[in-house]
């Protein structure tokens, strides 16, 4: 599997629409070459995301597919900023001493997209985690030595679910194998104040949360846990990452992304449905109670 930077992905994003502005003008690369006075080998370049754009040719090549919606022109504007940096400096840049550059390209991919849908067999998603659930798994995990770098990083975490919230509100679908709810994770009072969080989230009409029940037996997501982002408002290119202890694999070619979505389909379909799992969700939260 290839090992995709997000930071080529998001060239790739930029070139893709690019290339579908420009066969939407009837234009060859050759003919597009000329508003740029450079080859059709460097608009192919750019279209495959293998070289930046500058603002100045980013205008040059609009004006010459006839761009002119002011929102579009913003949009590619944003995005080609975001190709050009390894990462943007956003709100997590202040947390660069306890982020991975792997998770720092997570985060800038989820800032960014628009929709997860993601099967979890093992824990609950970041984005759905108390900050005390988090932090029994972020002291799990070993990554960190000290109190304050693990606090810093449920701070991270929590700071994330920020997305599902606001006017920029994340799409978020997670099926969760049964066993996520019963991994005992931080004593009884931290898994029902979580299982309780996770219901309550359930019922935002922005998250939709299943439940994989253990009778269903052998289904597809036994594989190993995984998400697909969408980029719908940029693109029609959509990815794929699963996650390993030693780093996070990104896919984005069409028949990946498909497979993906062919076992995300199959899940939810297995799964108990979404009133009946919040249901499953809230009876086990309360056999945690005193």
């Amino acid at each position: 599997m290839p090992n995709v930077k997000p930071s080529t992905v998001l060239g790739r994003q930029l070139g893709d629409e690019l290339r579908r502005l420009r066969e939407a003008a009837g234009l060859t690369t050759a003919a597009a070459a000329k508003a740029l006075d450079c080859t059709g080998g460097k608009i192919s370049r750019i279209e495959n995301g293998h070289v930046p754009v500058r603002t100045p040719d980013l205008v040059a090549l609009m004006d010459a597919y006839g761009v002119t919606y002011a929102e579009t022109r913003d949009r590619l504007g944003a995005l080609a900023q975001r190709a050009n940096r390894r990462r943007r400096e956003g709100w997590w840049h202040q947390y660069g001493s306890v982020l991975a550059d792997a998770y720092r390209d997570y985060i800038e991919m989820e800032d960014i997209c628009d929709s997860i849908r993601t099967f979890q067999a093992q824990l609950v998603p970041g984005l759905l985690q108390t900050a005390a659930y988090g932090r029994t798994v972020t002291i799990a995990s070993r990554a960190w030595h000290s109190a304050e770098e693990v606090e810093q990083f449920v701070e991270v975490r929590l700071a994330r679910q920020e997305r599902l919230a606001g006017e920029r509100q994340l799409e978020l679908w997670a099926i969760l194998a049964e066993g996520v709810l019963r991994q005992q994770v931080g004593g009884p009072t931290v898994m029902r104040d979580q299982l309780e969080h996770l219901a309550d989230m359930g019922e935002r009409p922005n998250i939709t949360v299943q439940v994989l029940p253990f009778s269903r037996g052998a289904h597809s997501g036994m594989f190993g846990p995984y998400l697909l982002m969408s980029f719908p408002r940029v693109s029609a290119q959509n990815l794929v990452l699963t996650e390993t202890p030693t780093g996070n694999i990104w896919m984005e070619q069409e028949s990946e992304v498909a497979r993906y979505r062919e076992l995300f389909d199959d899940a939810r379909t297995s799964a108990l449905p979404p009133t009946e799992s919040l249901g499953l969700i809230r009876r086990i939260a309360k056999e945690h109670r005193p």
